[in-house]
């Protein structure tokens, strides 16, 4: 057996191996980064008076955090499937820092927004080499993993309403120099992660010179046409679920507010429900997704929030926090799992795949934060409220999306 041989054949089986200390610290860092995006909505109700923002502005600086950090995700996933750079990760991570400063000290919208950029530029740099790192440490255990990174970045997500509560609410916009603490940690975390990150690229590197090429979706070939078409539903499908919750994260807030005369304090809650049952899901609907095919989660996650949507906007106020707990619950199921497919699709360009669905499906979503925001301007937020319950509806769709399962054989 020659060198090159035993070297391939070590590494094959070193990646059938789940490397949880990696998964643990990448899943820290993903809650880190989004700690950080998720300071921008949760100081909404803060800027709006420091700065005296409109619903619309608002939603332009939902839309700049989220085009910068999602819509450059596939950009910077392109890029780095043909030439990765481990320490690409902290040096984004120091961009959102600096974003954070600006944030905390902006005398005027335009300076906000240009923070909110730096934000969203580090967000972009992280999410698909961090996918990438994922995709190294999960072995065999693709769900799983990508469930615990995941689970990690809707922790983060989940912290914005109690920063809002104990951070924002009492110090106002200064409070969001804490993020600078959330990068410093991401930083030192990923220091450590790099140097192993680097031994797998140079692994991956003997793999492909070997001649192994990686199968498709459930083991077996499909042709690009179907890749292509499965990925363009893919992506629709995440940015219609993206649009739905951009709608609940950014401001139901307001409508619970206006429509219960909650405190902001109190308005708190309910949306703190809604992230925290979706980090749960999160981790529930990768696990369930290995066993049942992620194509029925994917299915499940969003139709089966349609009946809960629809009833949110008419309950009354005791019922709103167990259907708030619900609506996060289901609708997260799908989330990692979606990466988990589109990467299954496009095993060699894993950085594409995830950036298409973390990043560009859910940038194009984060265009609904401007348009929903001038809708309640316009015809106010309960009806805003009201007309984004249909949009679950577009889960139906994942019906046409190709089987990750193998048909039994006849």
């Amino acid at each position: 057996m020659s060198t090159a041989t035993s070297t391939v054949r070590g590494t094959a089986a070193a990646a059938s191996i789940t490397v949880l200390p990696v998964l643990i610290a990448i899943s820290f860092v993903h809650m880190m980064n989004d700690s950080m995006q998720a300071t921008v909505p949760a100081l909404y109700t803060i800027l709006e008076e420091s700065l005296h923002l409109s619903y619309v502005q608002l939603g332009w600086l939902s839309f700049a955090l989220n085009m910068t950090s999602s819509v450059l995700q596939p950009v910077v996933g392109t890029y780095t499937d043909r030439t990765s750079k481990p320490y690409l990760l902290p040096f984004g991570m120091a961009l959102s820092m600096l974003g954070m400063v600006g944030i905390g000290l902006a005398p005027s919208f335009w300076v906000l927004l240009i923070a909110v950029v730096f934000v969203g530029f580090g967000s972009a740099i992280f999410h698909p080499e961090g996918s990438r790192v994922v995709w190294f440490a999960a072995g065999g255990k693709r769900g799983f993993a990508q469930s615990v990174y995941q689970v990690g970045g809707n922790g983060g997500s989940s912290l914005a309403p109690l920063m809002t509560l104990f951070i924002f609410v009492p110090l106002g916009q200064i409070g969001a120099l804490w993020g600078t603490a959330f990068a410093a940690a991401a930083i030192a975390a990923l220091l450590w992660i790099a140097p192993w990150y680097k031994r797998k690229l140079a692994d991956q590197k003997a793999q492909n010179k070997s001649g192994k090429s990686a199968k498709s979706i459930a083991g077996m070939s499909v042709s690009s046409r179907t890749v292509i078409v499965a990925m363009g539903l893919l992506v629709f499908i995440v940015f219609g679920r993206s649009w739905y919750a951009a709608g609940l994260s950014n401001y139901y807030q307001f409508f619970l507010i206006e429509h219960y005369d909650l405190t902001k304090q109190q308005a708190q809650v309910p949306l703190f429900l809604f992230l925290l049952s979706g980090v749960i899901g999160t981790f529930f609907g990768g696990v369930l997704g290995d066993r049942i095919g992620m194509k029925k989660m994917i299915f499940l996650s969003i139709a089966g929030t349609l009946p809960f949507a629809l009833a949110l906007p008419y309950l009354p106020l005791y019922w709103v926090y167990p259907f708030a707990f619900v609506i996060g619950l289901i609708l997260n199921t799908g989330f990692s799992v979606a990466v988990v497919y589109a990467q299954h699709l496009m095993p060699t360009k894993v950085g594409m795949a995830s950036g298409l669905t973390t990043g560009l499906a859910f940038g194009m979503g984060a265009l609904g934060a401007v348009v929903l925001g001038a809708i309640a301007d316009h015809i106010g937020m309960a009806a805003m409220m009201r007309m984004i319950a249909f949009l679950p509806l577009i889960g139906l769709l994942a019906l046409l999306l190709p089987s990750d399962r193998r048909k039994a054989a006849a």
